[in-house]
């Protein structure tokens, strides 16, 4: 049995980029820094790892407007290597397909949580589950605080969730 599983947290370097197409699905496009720290002689310093990271679907149409540079954002997917011939050369990237899409606190992308409540994406590609649903990882047990209660009827914030 092949396994192929991929989890990262990081931060996103750019807005992400979002169309519909053709097909009338939507996709969304962003990447993802991940610091590791590495020593280097006496010191340990950060490198940054970049990652292409590609969201499919309703989850792509929903979340796409919060995925702003700097905004904190946990993925959850697989690998997948894009191949094509450019100027007769055979030419591949390797990609994240993301299956789930957490946003987190911090960052310029808006409003972070302190302890969890952020909401979650499912994702997928076209073809596994059509990319279709939404899933809320159990941070969300308590969606309007942690004790749970009764939402703020005056709340006019336009998020989807």
């Amino acid at each position: 049995m092949d396994v192929n599983h991929v989890v990262l947290i990081g931060r996103l370097t750019r807005d992400a980029e979002y169309k519909v197409l053709p097909s009338g699905q939507g996709v969304c496009n962003f990447s993802v820094a991940v610091n590791r720290r590495k020593k280097s002689g006496d010191q340990w310093v950060d490198e940054a790892n970049y990652f292409d990271v590609v969201l499919w679907g309703k989850q792509a149409d929903s979340i796409n407007r919060y995925l702003v540079q700097g905004k904190q954002v946990g993925v959850d997917g697989e690998l997948r290597q894009d191949r094509w011939q450019q100027d007769g050369q055979n030419r591949s990237k390797v990609v994240i397909s993301a299956n789930n899409v957490q946003l987190l606190g911090g960052g310029t992308g808006g409003n972070g949580s302190a302890g969890g409540g952020a909401p979650s994406f499912g994702g997928g590609t076209p073809g596994e589950n059509g990319g279709q649903g939404q899933s809320y990882g159990a941070a969300n047990s308590a969606p309007f605080g942690e004790g749970g209660g009764t939402p703020d009827r005056n709340f006019t914030d336009d998020i989807p969730f």
